[in-house]
């Protein structure tokens, strides 16, 4: 039993550690692109995280879809639902790059040139960039690299800046309540990655003050303009 006012934090203990990679929680994305001989390519990765219509991808240099991104600044960030783990897992430790780099090689890649077929997903044509979508996604974003450039000091890596140009989001998970609709968080599950494991949403822990905001109603009624009003 504690005693009167005895400060909690007074039983905390930490510890100061140097794991290999920090890597919290994100969600899981599959990114599409395309090869340099037409044929699309699709990889599964979770350093990303958005703000506005803008989305920041951290890319290992070795892969290949670093590579189609450069050469071509096209993509799509599709986003799997939980339910959809076992299909994301079929491409892990695969790689578009033949040949595979010595490293990922000794890591266990292997090339494989149909990561749709093997994740027994379907490529569905885009409305504004050449890679495909993945139809089983319910989030699929259409995308255009602004800029890219080395990232970290540590690791292999590179830092996109992709502009959203297109959404599709599957109509299950909008909520239509406001002039423009949006996805409720309550019906979207997406697909967690914390330390290489993967991990599922559970239920809702706590109301949000942020949520009940002027803010989010400012959102939700369609004052945040979207790409083509910015541009116009």
């Amino acid at each position: 039993m504690l005693l009167p006012h005895f400060p909690l934090y007074c039983l905390l203990v930490h510890k100061t550690i140097e794991p290999t990679i920090l890597y919290f929680g994100t969600p899981v994305a599959l990114i599409s692109t395309l090869n340099p001989d037409g044929s699309p390519n699709l990889a599964p990765m979770s350093s990303a995280w958005w703000l506005g219509w803008s989305c920041m991808l951290g890319l290992g240099q070795m892969g290949q879809t670093s590579d189609n991104l450069i050469r071509t600044r096209e993509c799509v960030i599709n986003l799997p639902s939980q339910d959809q783990v076992s299909q994301v897992d079929h491409l892990a430790l695969t790689t578009g790059k033949n040949p595979v780099p010595e490293r990922k090689h000794s890591w266990g890649y292997q090339f494989e040139p149909d990561k749709f077929g093997i994740a027994g997903f379907t490529a569905v044509e885009s409305q504004s960039v050449a890679p495909p979508r993945v139809l089983e996604c319910p989030i699929q974003m259409e995308g255009i690299v602004h800029e890219f450039r080395p990232f970290g000091k540590n690791v292999n890596a590179n830092a996109f800046e992709v502009h959203i140009v297109k959404l599709h989001v599957d109509e299950a998970l909008l909520d239509g309540s406001g002039i423009r609709p949006h996805i409720d968080p309550t019906r979207w599950y997406p697909l967690i990655m914390s330390f290489c494991r993967f991990f599922g949403l559970g239920g809702e822990v706590h109301p949000s003050r942020l949520a009940e905001s002027e803010f989010m109603k400012f959102v939700n009624q369609g004052a945040v303009s979207r790409p083509e009003e910015r541009n116009s």
